[in-house]
């Protein structure tokens, strides 16, 4: 098989977690920047990237990448990739992309261009004056930073946070790579038991359940790329078949969801359910001040409510207080809160053991990471 180069855009401040997660697939020439992280491989990595990346976004074939400080420049260097190697006359190619500190700044104009230069290349190949684009989608992807365009296919297709267990989500919801990413963060074990107070839609008590089970997240779901003519659906079969083997089914792992919802309690249920692991996730309808560690040992992570408006805000803060209170430090037991506010640690009433940057959507927060035994006030 032919080997490519693969980028895989992810959230900022996990590019080390997805890094880790690819290294774990046994793929090759790993290395992260800004905002994605880079790797090469056959079509078997291809379909394993998809199979098993938690905490990335999506699985992006490289095309080639080329100065374009102009339009012109933009649609000679995409006119000069070999497009036709992965677009058949049939297939569809949307383009999508983004533009950072580039001269061209404009994404529909470089969309426009970028259409123009790859129906330019592929008329020239396939004889054809028109493209019905009825056949297969090849997303096509574009990222210009510092005037270079990077080409790519989007292999995957739906992003790979979709799972396909989370059909329907309370307002607000974590999206499921966060939610990995929180989970990894607190090395969920397979022998613990994780607990999420404020458990919404179950998202990260789900998420956390297939880490420690060892379940492949794309194993309900399927990509783009398995239907391009160049991908063997025996590969994929295969790969399947070998992330299907690995589950951890002898795994004590536990997980207990509560939140004073009675609503979002059977939402968490119901996506268990859909997620094939509902008997892992216990669920009740329990408020915070209720709090209590349910094992021995395990982690609590959670993503207690936020919000803009005053009030909301006021309440999410008497929410920390009270977190603050019955979060106390006990030997096997460690502590996760995500939240924006700065204010944060002093209302809990203890400083972070450790803190991780992340972004839940567009806003900017802290993972408040507590593990130790001794009070730090």
């Amino acid at each position: 098989m032919s080997e490519y180069s693969y980028v895989a855009p992810c959230l900022m401040g996990v590019e080390g977690l997805v890094a880790d997660e690819l290294r774990a697939q046994d793929l090759q020439n790993v290395r992260s920047e800004n905002g994605r992280v880079f790797f090469t491989g056959d079509e078997s990595a291809m379909a394993r990237a998809n199979l098993w990346s938690r905490c990335a976004e999506r699985i992006l074939l490289h095309l080639g990448s080329f100065p374009a400080r102009t339009f012109e420049e933009l649609f000679q260097g995409v006119k000069n990739l070999p497009l036709e190697e992965w677009i058949g006359k049939s297939d569809a190619f949307p383009v999508t992309g983004s533009s950072l500190n580039s001269q061209l700044h404009s994404v529909p104009d470089c969309q426009k261009i970028i259409k123009k230069a790859a129906v330019e290349r592929l008329k020239q190949t396939y004889r054809v004056s028109w493209f019905e684009e009825s056949g297969y989608v090849h997303p096509i992807r574009f990222l210009l930073m510092k005037d270079v365009c990077t080409l790519m296919l989007d292999t995957s297709g739906v992003p790979l946070h979709k799972r396909g267990y989370r059909q329907t989500s309370v307002t607000a919801p974590i999206k499921e790579t966060l939610a990995a990413s929180l989970a990894a963060l607190s090395r969920v074990r397979s022998d613990g038991t994780l607990i999420d107070p404020f458990c919404g839609s179950g998202t990260i008590l789900i998420e956390g359940a297939m880490m420690a089970l060892q379940v492949a997240p794309g194993l309900r779901r399927r990509f783009a790329a398995e239907h391009w003519r160049q991908t063997h659906e025996e590969v994929w079969k295969q790969e399947r078949e070998r992330a299907a083997s690995m589950m951890r089914r002898d795994a004590s792992f536990q997980a207990y969801g509560f939140d004073v919802d009675p609503a979002a309690v059977e939402l968490t249920r119901q996506n268990a359910e859909k997620a094939g692991i509902s008997s892992r996730i216990h669920t009740a309808v329990r408020d915070i001040r209720d709090f209590k560690q349910e094992t021995e040992y395990g982690c609590v992570i959670t993503n207690p409510p936020y919000g803009e408006r005053l009030l909301d805000r006021q309440e999410a803060q008497r929410l920390y207080k009270i977190m603050g209170q019955v979060f106390l430090p006990r030997r096997g037991w460690s502590y996760a809160v995500i939240s924006p506010d700065e204010q944060f640690e002093t209302l809990f009433g203890r400083r972070a053991d450790k803190r991780r940057k992340l972004y839940n959507g567009m806003i900017k927060c802290q993972d408040y990471l507590f593990y130790r035994t001794e009070n730090k006030r």
